[in-house]
C-alpha cells in the first residue's frame, strides 16, 4: 500500500507540502538517500582536468551521504571513463590523487588494472579456476558531458538527456564550454537544516522581495518566469533597467528580453546559475537529516561584469538564504506543523520538487 504521507496533488492549487517526517524521519532519511541520490547524476565539474592521455583524477560522489569512491580515466585513446575506484580484489582505494600513469595499480596487493578497467595483472592468484571472470574488472558508471562539464551515475534513473534537455537546448548560444574556473570565487557553506529546505528555497522567487534587498532592486519581479522541465526549474530572471543583463541574440527563445539571471535546478541537487558574468553552480550536499553543505564554484566570462547585476553580490545572498532556511528549520519540528500549501503563482518549482521525491518515495514502499 502506498504511503499516504508522500501524495502530492498533481494539481498546485489544491495540493499540500510534503509530509514533515520527510525532513525528521531518520528511516525516510535513509531511504531517501538510496532512493534519490544513489540513482541521481552527480557533477564532477569540467573535463579538461583529466584532459591528457593517462589521467586519472579520484572523485568522492557525495561526502557525507554515498561517500563513493569513483575515478576518471582517460585511456591511451583519449576515451574518458568512470571507474569504481576500489579493487575489486579485497576492497582497496586504488588511486588517492590526481596523477598520470599507464595502468591503475593497487597498493595493497599489486592487482592492477587496464585503464578502460579490465583486469591486467595480479600476482599469487596461480590455480585461482575461472579467473579472471567480467567480476575482476572494475565497475564502469555512467559518464555524461553539458558544456565541457562530467556528470556521472551510480545507476540512473534518468537518462541524462532527458535531464538537460531543456537546459541544453535554452542556452545553446552560450559558450559555457569555455568559461574559465576561478577558485577564489568557489565557497563551501556548511549549516543546520535539512538539505530539501535549502532546495525548496531556491526554487521559488516569491521570497525575493522580502528576503533579500538587494536582489530584488536588481529585478524586474512583476515579470519573473517559472518554467517546469521533465526534472528540472528554470527561473528566469528579468532586469530591471540599467542592470547587467543578457541580451540572447536573435533566433533563441529569449531574443528581446533582458535576461538577469538563467536560475536552473536539476533533480534533484544540482543548481547552475548562468549571470552574464559567468556560471556558479551549486551542489547540495546532505550530511544528515539537519545538517548540509553546499559547494559554489565559479566560472568566469567576463570579468568586467563581476560584482554586476544579479550575481553580483553572492555571498550576502546565501546569508540571507541560510537564516531563512534555518528558522525553517527550527519551525517544521513544531507538534503543531504538519504541512503547507503551495502559491500557484510563485511555487510551482517547489510543488514539481515535491511531486518527484513523492514518486521517487513511493517507489520504494
Amino acid at each position: 500500500m502506498a504511503d499516504s504521507r508522500w501524495h502530492i496533488h498533481p494539481d498546485v492549487a489544491q495540493a499540500h507540502t510534503i509530509d514533515k517526517a520527510f525532513y525528521l524521519d531518520e528511516a525516510v532519511w535513509a531511504q531517501a538517500r538510496e532512493r534519490l541520490f544513489a540513482h541521481a547524476w552527480h557533477w564532477l565539474g569540467p573535463q579538461p582536468e583529466a584532459a591528457e592521455p593517462g589521467s586519472l583524477v579520484p572523485h568522492t560522489l557525495l561526502p557525507g551521504l554515498l561517500n563513493e569512491p569513483v575515478l576518471l580515466a582517460r585511456d591511451a585513446t583519449g576515451h574518458l571513463r568512470a571507474l569504481s575506484n576500489v579493487c575489486t580484489h579485497r576492497g582497496n582505494l586504488l588511486v588517492d590523487a590526481a596523477c598520470k600513469a599507464e595502468h591503475i595499480r593497487c597498493g595493497y596487493h599489486s592487482r592492477r588494472f587496464e585503464l578502460d578497467g579490465r583486469l591486467r595483472f595480479m600476482p599469487g592468484f596461480e590455480g585461482v579456476q575461472n579467473f579472471p571472470s567480467a567480476a575482476d574488472h572494475l565497475p564502469q558508471l555512467a559518464l555524461a558531458d553539458w558544456a565541457g562539464h562530467a556528470f556521472t551515475a551510480i545507476d540512473p534513473v534518468l537518462p541524462f538527456h532527458t535531464l538537460v534537455a531543456e537546459m541544453r537546448q535554452r542556452l545553446a548560444w552560450l559558450p559555457v564550454h569555455s568559461w574559465q574556473a576561478d577558485s577564489s570565487r568557489s565557497r563551501t557553506f556548511e549549516f543546520d537544516a535539512h538539505w530539501s529546505l535549502y532546495v525548496e528555497n531556491y526554487l521559488e522567487g516569491l521570497h525575493i522581495p522580502f528576503v533579500h534587498p538587494a536582489l530584488n532592486q536588481a529585478l524586474d519581479m512583476a515579470n519573473y518566469r517559472y518554467e517546469l522541465g521533465s526534472a528540472s526549474v528554470l527561473q528566469l530572471a528579468l532586469a530591471r533597467e540599467g542592470e547587467a543583463a543578457f541580451e540572447p541574440p536573435a533566433g533563441t527563445q529569449d531574443h528581446g528580453l533582458r535576461v538577469a539571471a538563467y536560475y536552473w535546478w536539476l533533480f534533484p541537487n544540482l543548481m547552475f546559475n548562468v549571470y552574464p558574468w559567468g556560471l556558479s553552480v551549486n551542489v547540495v550536499q546532505p550530511l544528515g537529516p539537519s545538517r548540509t553543505r553546499v559547494l559554489f564554484s565559479s566560472f568566469v566570462a567576463d570579468t568586467a561584469l563581476l560584482g554586476q547585476g544579479a550575481g553580483g553580490a553572492l555571498d550576502p545572498v546565501e546569508m540571507e538564504d541560510e537564516a531563512v532556511v534555518l528558522s525553517v528549520q527550527q519551525g517544521i519540528r513544531s507538534r503543531l506543523y504538519r504541512t503547507g500549501r503551495f502559491s500557484p503563482a510563485h511555487e510551482r518549482g517547489t510543488h514539481h520538487f515535491h511531486r518527484l521525491l513523492a514518486s521517487a518515495l513511493a517507489s520504494a514502499a
